[in-house]
């Protein structure tokens, strides 16, 4: 069975499928952030405090910019990417970003930069067609950030999914969500797969958008010291698999990003939830024929080689 999973994996993982993400420039984050913002994060303290690791605080900020925050430039700069990708093939992973506690004007919660809000403006500047867009948040937090920027924007529709007792806890950014929903401590699989997949498929009927944005944080998982929640590897496989066959169905583009999970078997859940979408159709050469598009399709990288070994970094 192994052998046949390492098979399966060398056959879907070539430079075919492989992008290697780009840094986001400072004029690519002025499309969303304030340069007060970005000025901001040029003082070392200040990172501390957005990431939540206090020594930051005491290192040189061109040490914390290079260690720091360029990977994170990094990550975003694959979801914009991955955004035009999904659109001219139908779909596109970046293994990394979904930094949804960032808005235009405040980082937190890990999230310096908010890729999210960014992938959606440059689609619809610079994306002939994009008018709509809908959001799944299915990572353990709710996503306050991409919320907070997209409040008054009617053109996008968010559906999140969390646990209701952990942070950010952000009462001011739930009035954008339009489809909330709250979960308790402890969350098994067999409700949250239920409500997954009804809500899911609920928000897809009520706005058919133009693109797709799914946050597929896998901190979801048993036993994951942030989330709260116990959903199996299983579940999570299950998970990316209704939000992929929905988003087929009706024929929309769809980009995920890995977003968090904090264990170190994360890595590899995220590997096989990808190869199963792969083996199931909904990735990959096999889900570009049934589009009727002949190029090929793309995974964006991180950094590195962590796409081409399908063993990608710990997300954020």
């Amino acid at each position: 069975m192994a052998h046949k999973e390492d098979n399966d994996e060398e056959q879907f993982v070539t430079d075919g499928n492989i992008v290697e993400a780009l840094e986001a420039t400072e004029e690519d984050l002025l499309v969303v952030h304030t340069q007060r913002y970005l000025n901001r994060l040029k003082w070392s303290l200040v990172v501390a405090g957005i990431t939540e690791i206090p020594p930051l605080m005491f290192l040189p900020n061109f040490l914390v910019q290079r260690r720091v925050l360029r990977p994170l430039r990094t990550q975003t700069g694959g979801t914009i990417m991955a955004a035009k990708l999904a659109v001219d093939r139908g779909w596109a992973i970046n293994l990394g970003g979904g930094f949804h506690h960032c808005s235009s004007d405040k980082g937190g919660g890990f999230c310096a930069y908010a890729d999210i809000t960014l992938a959606i403006k440059f689609l619809f500047e610079r994306v002939e067609g994009i008018s709509k867009a809908t959001i799944i948040d299915l990572d353990a937090h709710q996503g306050n950030g991409h919320e907070r920027d997209f409040l008054d924007d009617g053109r996008v529709y968010i559906m999140d999914v969390y646990n209701r007792y952990i942070y950010p806890g952000d009462s001011y950014a739930k009035r954008a969500i339009k489809r909330k929903v709250e979960l308790d401590w402890g969350t098994e699989d067999s409700e949250y797969l239920r409500k997954v997949e009804l809500h899911t498929n609920g928000a897809l009927n009520e706005v058919c958008p133009d693109i797709l944005v799914y946050n597929a944080g896998t901190d979801v998982l048993d036993g994951d010291p942030l989330g709260g929640l116990s959903i199996s590897p299983e579940g999570i496989g299950k998970r990316d698999e209704m939000v992929f066959r929905a988003a087929r169905r009706r024929g929309v583009p769809i980009l995920m990003m890995t977003s968090g999970g904090y264990q170190k078997k994360t890595a590899r859940i995220i590997a096989d939830s990808i190869l199963n979408l792969h083996l199931k159709g909904l990735i990959g050469a096999e889900a570009l024929e049934a589009e009727g598009s002949l190029s090929s399709p793309l995974v964006t990288s991180t950094m590195r080689n962590s796409a081409v070994n399908f063993e990608p970094a710990d997300p954020v």
